[in-house]
């Protein structure tokens, strides 16, 4: 059966931002993901938009994970053609994820919410957002870039419950329950103040506001990549966006890694 796709309108009655100008919003009953809908959808955008569904029936996280994507959370796809080499669209998650920690804010106070290398937001220790980033190009820069946005807004997965991050929604840890539409209005807004401050002040300063909220900054704590497990003190991101851990064999830069706590 074909998925249903009808487009529609909205505005955000909440009052928490409003929609930026520059940026375009298509919204769905259903889709298989918000992802793979910006992929088939890059070619005919002619500005940065916005691909929000109410529910999806494949999502999926990094590394091919399955995300659950009930109603009532945020399903979000942000796919825009940015002038950027691969590794600099790859810095875009920490704009998110500052977009992110801004949008959260609004809704539960800010010292319960972490931002946890690379992409996932932590409310009170448990995973309440994740981001995914996917891109194409043949070329030194990339052609289109997608960040994929799932947030707990009001139900968290009973399934994960054992996870080294357990997931946790908004609502079930006190925040006020909001729309996914109205949520996005906010977070849409907050991450055009984020590109405006990449373009204003470079990456320099979307790091240090991404620092300032490091989940365990300063602390020990474990990457795991593909081939080891690094143990190490939480020294820093470098300008590329790295993890940097002080080790009893030195610093160790990580550019790719599950981290743990």
């Amino acid at each position: 059966m074909p998925l249903l796709r009808r487009q529609r309108l909205s505005t955000d009655p909440s009052g928490h931002g409003h929609w930026p100008d520059a940026y375009g919003r298509i919204m769905l009953d259903n889709v298989d993901s918000t992802m793979a809908e910006a992929a088939r959808r890059a070619g005919d955008i002619d500005r940065p938009t916005w691909i929000i569904a109410q529910t999806q029936t494949a999502a999926r996280g990094r590394r091919g994970r399955v995300w659950q994507a009930p109603a009532g959370n945020l399903n979000a796809t942000l796919i825009f053609k940015p002038d950027a080499t691969p590794a600099e669209a790859a810095r875009r998650s920490f704009l998110a994820a500052n977009a992110l920690f801004a949008a959260l804010s609004i809704y539960v106070p800010a010292e319960k919410l972490s931002l946890k290398w690379p992409n996932d937001v932590l409310l009170s220790g448990g995973k309440v957002a994740g981001i995914l980033l996917e891109s194409s190009g043949q070329g030194g820069n990339v052609d289109w870039l997608s960040i994929g946005v799932g947030v707990n807004l009001r139900h968290a997965p009973q399934d994960l419950a054992d996870a080294a991050f357990a997931p946790v929604s908004l609502t079930q840890m006190g925040g006020w329950e909001v729309e996914p539409v109205d949520f996005l209005t906010t977070l849409a807004d907050a991450y055009a103040t984020q590109e405006a401050r990449l373009a204003q002040m470079g990456f320099a300063r979307i790091r240090q506001d991404w620092l300032a909220h490091a989940a365990r900054l300063g602390e020990v704590i474990t990457a795991r990549t593909m081939r080891e497990e690094i143990i190490g003190t939480f020294d820093t991101i470098d300008d590329d966006g790295n993890l940097v851990l002080t080790t009893g064999a030195g610093p160790r830069v990580i550019s790719a890694a599950d981290v743990y706590f």
